[in-house]
């Protein structure tokens, strides 16, 4: 037991090969619950706002090839699309960090 939590097996051994076998299938066939590892989020995610209003938060890749006046109707398509119902953005901010680079988007839109 001492020698397999050191791995103290010469190189190209049957017993190297054999850990490493192991832990490869361990990698590989794990369920990902062991892990609590999660699936990344939607690239669009309704935020919770006030007074009944609607914003959304929108990664910065979806909208940035775009220029700065097709980005609203852009934003529009995009959201009716995800939530299958039809929206209206009726302002759309950029979010920025403290290198002032590009980190998101909000867009507020009503039904």
């Amino acid at each position: 037991m001492r020698r397999l939590i050191f791995w103290d097996f010469p190189r190209a051994s049957w017993q190297y090969d054999l850990v490493v076998a192991l832990l490869l299938a361990f990698i590989f066939f794990a369920p990902r619950e062991w892990f609590r590892d999660q699936p990344r989020a939607s690239s669009i995610v309704m935020v919770p706002a006030a007074d009944g209003n609607y914003v959304f938060y929108i990664d910065p890749h979806l909208l940035a090839r775009f220029e700065e006046d097709r980005r609203k109707s852009e934003a529009t398509l995009m959201i009716a699309q995800k939530y299958k119902e039809s929206w209206q953005v009726t302002r759309l901010e950029t979010l920025f960090d403290a290198e002032n680079e590009v980190k998101g988007f909000l867009a507020y839109a009503k039904r």
